[in-house]
């Protein structure tokens, strides 16, 4: 019977062929490296890239998901304003009903550009009719904002004090809104009891359609 032939490894022998394709080696010039370490090289700068796209790639993916959490937050916030807006709309209609009332009320106390001269007499008469003597009563300038014009008048009235307290009370009841601001009271001389009362008597009126389209010119003018 035939005997099988021994194989004998040299790995002495092949540890020191691997050695010398790794001794010597130019780093500037891979191209002439023998082919183990050339290969080694092309798989490891294959392994980083594949590496370096993997974790951009996972980067890019945290960002992304970082912003769709944040995202569905605020889409979470948004529905639940919306739910909340939905269970109470019957309510927010009911109280725009009562704002729209409340500013018809209030467009009502302005009067119109025709109806000043009217207002003016009032307050006039407001202070005859509590036997006020009348020193004083200018108009000044119109001031026009953006949606009513405003009246300052100069008033300078005579009288006793309980005669312009009452003066006082009827032109905070007249149908139209008339504010006295910046009232000052300083005693006649030689007249007990007798007070001079200064002060700006403002009314305001609401603004013509003419005065409106001019306003909003002005508005857009100051736009551009």
């Amino acid at each position: 019977m035939a005997k099988s032939p021994s194989i004998n490894v040299d790995f002495k022998g092949i540890q020191d062929k691997l050695k010398a394709q790794f001794s010597g080696l130019d780093p500037n010039d891979p191209s002439q490296w023998p082919g183990l370490p050339r290969n080694l090289l092309f798989v490891a700068v294959c392994a980083a890239v594949i590496a370096g796209l993997w974790f951009a790639w996972l980067k890019a993916s945290d960002e992304e998901l970082i912003v769709e959490k944040s995202r569905e937050v605020t889409l979470r916030e948004d529905y639940r304003k919306k739910l909340v807006q939905a269970v109470n709309l019957d309510a927010l209609k009911k109280q725009l009903e009562q704002v729209q009332q409340y500013v018809t009320q209030l467009e009502k106390q302005l009067p119109s550009k025709a109806e000043m001269d009217a207002l003016l007499s009032d307050i006039n008469q407001a202070g005859l009719g509590r036997s006020l003597q009348f020193e004083l009563f200018r108009p000044g300038q119109v001031s026009v904002k953006e949606y009513y014009a405003e009246l300052p008048i100069a008033v300078r009235v005579t009288g006793t004090y309980h005669d312009i307290g009452l003066f006082a009370a009827d032109i905070a009841n007249l149908s139209r809104i008339v504010t006295l601001n910046n009232l000052t009271l300083t005693p006649v001389k030689d007249r007990d009891g007798v007070l001079t009362m200064d002060c700006t008597a403002k009314t305001f009126r609401y603004l013509d359609q003419e005065e409106v389209a001019l306003q909003q010119k002005a508005a857009q003018g100051a736009q551009k």
